[in-house]
């Protein structure tokens, strides 16, 4: 059976450092699906902000608010979408912290602001002098948007500089010593891929937990092909501190692509047996 797909390509503006990356992960999905007899056409994030499409299945790498919701507009029309809008909002930083915090996922202690004037009455609840400042919606825009902070002064006049580009809501994070490891995985196929984004202790940890703390983390979020970190602290113990909505998977793209493209395949194939 020859189905027609439709890729979305991510907005540059998205993929900061990851602008290749994400495209080739895509473009490479694309390649899988018409190796398998399908017909397959890549459109942009900007060009589905305004304009209506009448295609069904749809695999996005979507983040912008006015995109999703687009494409939330498609799926109430019954189209089918992955990952599905909902999770990639469920990824945005303080949706993604509230859940993961309700689900009971380890997560480091995150105090969400509202406004600039807020910060000054939380910093002193947290036990180290480090921390982390964080937009509080879309991952990161520019690498500036995840920043370590080392005092007062530091927090303030960074907040500043938030509040001036504009990202009024914020997120002040824990900082978790110890190794911080990257990963990636499709839900329902049991790949799963992982590496020492900056090992340095290297403690023994349990690979089984590190895999299952990552799936329950996707699951939670309702995403399909995902990515994130995790700390292992000193004591082998595993704390989420980011999950992410389609990522490049760049040290193993080939792989990837391949359970990606056939992953949307499946779903593909159920969705258009019960349509």
């Amino acid at each position: 059976m020859k189905l027609k797909f439709t890729g979305i390509k991510r907005k540059e503006i998205y993929s900061p450092n990851h602008i290749t990356n994400d495209y080739l992960i895509l473009i490479k999905t694309g390649e899988i699906l018409k190796n398998l007899g399908n017909e397959v056409e890549i459109l942009n994030e900007s060009f589905i902000e305004t304009n209506d499409i009448d295609d069904k299945i749809i695999f996005s790498m979507a983040q912008g608010l006015p995109g999703l919701l687009k494409l939330q507009a498609f799926e109430n029309n019954g189209a089918m979408i992955i990952n599905t809008p909902a999770s990639a909002l469920n990824s945005y930083r303080i949706n993604m912290i509230n859940m993961l915090t309700k689900a009971s996922i380890p997560f480091p202690k995150s105090i969400i602001l509202e406004n600039y004037c807020e910060a000054k009455d939380v910093i002193d609840s947290f036990p180290n002098s480090k921390l982390w400042l964080k937009r509080g919606d879309v991952h990161a825009e520019h690498k500036e948007d995840v920043t370590l902070i080392y005092s007062k002064n530091e927090l303030e006049t960074t907040l500043e500089e938030f509040y001036k580009r504009g990202i009024k809501k914020t997120v002040i994070q824990e900082h978790l010593p110890g190794d911080t490891i990257k990963f990636y995985g499709v839900l329902g196929t049991g790949f799963f891929h992982w590496y020492y984004l900056n090992g340095h202790d290297y403690v023994e940890f349990g690979l089984d937990e590190l895999k299952n703390l990552a799936f329950r983390s996707a699951e939670v979020l309702g995403l399909d092909i995902f990515g994130g970190d995790v700390i292992v602290s000193p004591k082998g113990t595993l704390s989420i501190i980011d999950i992410n909505d389609w990522p490049s998977f760049a040290p193993i793209r080939d792989e990837a692509a391949k359970h990606i493209g056939q992953f949307i395949h499946r779903k593909a194939l159920s969705y258009v047996e019960q349509n």
